[in-house]
């Protein structure tokens, strides 16, 4: 392979970098900003939010059911039929995700899983998450279920139809370990901070294939954004120096994403 340095190409935007974490006070993160987590730390806490998101429903509908039954004798009873009917739906989900991950094979088609439902519920669950302290390390291992579900799916497609995007709070030495691994396999590098810019360089690009770089809570909401328009395999990073700064990465993983998209 060559040796040679990946281009990096920044785009400016008009959001700051660091908007997930505007409440950082300057302390010092926990575990010196290693968020990593157990992938079944997100399958628990997904399977939580989706109690939480029916029992609300719930209380809403026992508050008012008086009133449907003012205007329909059955309509109470069909209303609870149809939540019952929901939630039994829902946690069916749940398990094939769950048992997705868990199995060699995909249960679901990718609209129905990486691709798409799973998509909101990743993000509504790192904010119920964030309620107790726990957003990073949900995140984190939400990141990691994504990533097994979407790599089974994951297809071969030429250099420059990948797209490395990388956030420009990378250290140094790790940018340079970064453009000199993309330059091996030939893959483009682009400074991307949020989803607003990858969706920009994903429509002006049009890239068969995505790999994406950035902290926990970037990645989710990157991922929110693009996933479901291209294939997308996401690391996150350490943040030694808290967030927005000298940040690092596993470049052995990273090299795996790669090789998944271009061999």
């Amino acid at each position: 392979m060559s040796t040679s340095r990946a281009e990096l190409i920044h785009i400016e935007v008009d959001r700051r970098l660091g908007h997930e974490w505007d409440e950082w006070d300057g302390s010092p993160l926990p575990d010196s900003g290693n968020f990593d987590a157990p992938p079944r730390l997100f399958l628990l806490w997904g399977a939580a939010t989706i109690f939480v998101a029916f029992e609300l429903v719930l209380t809403v509908l026992f508050l008012l059911s008086p009133r449907l039954a003012t205007l329909n004798a059955d309509a109470p009873r069909v209303a609870w039929l149809v939540v019952a009917v929901l939630a039994a739906a829902a946690f069916t989900w749940w398990a094939l995700i769950a048992l997705s991950f868990a199995g060699r094979a995909n249960l679901l088609p990718g609209f129905l899983a990486e691709k798409g439902a799973f998509l909101p519920l990743m993000r509504f669950t790192s904010r119920v998450a964030s309620r107790f302290g726990k957003r990073d390390r949900v995140e984190n291992a939400a990141v990691k279920v994504y990533n097994r579900l979407a790599l089974r799916r994951a297809k071969k497609v030429n250099t420059g139809e990948l797209l490395l995007l990388i956030p420009r709070c990378l250290s140094r030495a790790t940018l340079d370990s970064v453009l000199s691994l993309a330059g091996q396999y030939g893959v483009p590098v682009f400074v991307a901070t949020r989803g607003q810019l990858a969706r920009r360089v994903i429509r002006e690009r049009r890239p068969r294939a995505v790999v994406a770089v950035a902290c926990e809570r970037d990645m989710v909401s990157g991922l929110h954004d693009v996933a479901g328009k291209v294939p997308v395999l996401g690391l996150t990073m350490t943040l030694p120096a808290g967030p927005c700064k000298d940040a690092v990465l596993d470049l052995v993983a990273l090299e795996g994403y790669l090789q998944a998209f271009v061999g």
